[in-house]
């Protein structure tokens, strides 16, 4: 017992270091907001629920609409209302102004796109 006591203090001792550099608790984690949007991750791969909204404008010319949503839990932000890009502009053509939407957004290139969308009946 007198000879692991000893050992078992150096071993903690020398994986201490290794405690300090996970400030966050999460061994190998990159918890920010940054290390979640990576080019070609797939959020959806990641089974978000579609998030609701009602669209406000439609700007075909410039294939953009604004809608007014609750959480987009998949891109950790807060209710608003704001103006996305979209991946297909026959969406653009699916909605009309007040519909009430599930859609899903993500960062495509950089921008806020809306890259699925289903008006609620």
């Amino acid at each position: 017992m007198k000879r692991t006591f000893p050992a078992l203090i150096l071993s903690l001792a020398m994986s201490l270091p290794a405690w300090a550099d996970n400030s966050s608790g999460h061994a190998g984690m990159n918890m920010t907001h940054a290390g979640m949007d990576r080019p070609g991750m797939d959020h959806g791969a990641m089974s978000f629920p579609l998030s609701e909204g009602m669209v406000r404008k439609i700007d075909k010319a410039q294939g953009k609409m604004t809608l007014r949503h609750g959480p987009l839990e998949n891109l950790d932000m807060p209710a608003m209302t704001m103006i996305f890009r979209v991946t297909d502009p026959a969406f653009l053509d699916r909605v009309k102004l007040g519909d009430n939407v599930r859609f899903r957004a993500d960062q495509v290139n950089g921008k806020l796109t809306v890259t699925q969308i289903e008006v609620v009946q």
